[in-house]
């Protein structure tokens, strides 16, 4: 699956450079952890696929994380759209809140790892 050609609007590789420049708190406080490489698996952050750009994604699991922050309050049908699309793409998808990466990191990281792993840390 590494060398598997991802979908994407070839437009989006710089608005998802740019926004690896300029991380939310909490995409900063995942990647920290993400980036480690604590699951045995490589994550990259920012990446375009199809009409979107998710906040991480692993090639090998065609897994997604996504952080939604206060903005989506407000985009709900549309991020239910985004992802019916990414799954139709055989994407899973994990999305967290922004206060619980904030506040409570040890738990997402338990349920990325129970996504992976199947099992707890």
């Amino acid at each position: 699956m590494r060398n598997e050609i991802i979908p994407y609007r070839k437009d989006l590789k710089a608005k998802a450079r740019e926004l690896r420049k300029n991380s939310t708190l909490s995409e900063v406080l995942l990647w920290q952890e993400l980036r480690k490489r604590q699951f045995n698996v490589q994550f990259h952050r920012q990446v375009p696929f199809l009409n979107y750009i998710v906040d991480f994604y692993c090639h090998e699991l065609k897994l997604a994380i996504e952080i939604n922050g206060n903005s989506h309050e407000w985009k709900v049908s549309y991020d239910h759209q985004r992802i019916g699309k990414l799954r139709a793409e055989g994407v899973e998808v994990l999305v967290f809140d922004d206060l619980d990466v904030k506040n409570n990191i040890k738990w997402v990281l338990n349920e990325i790892y129970r996504k992976i792993h199947g099992e707890k840390l």
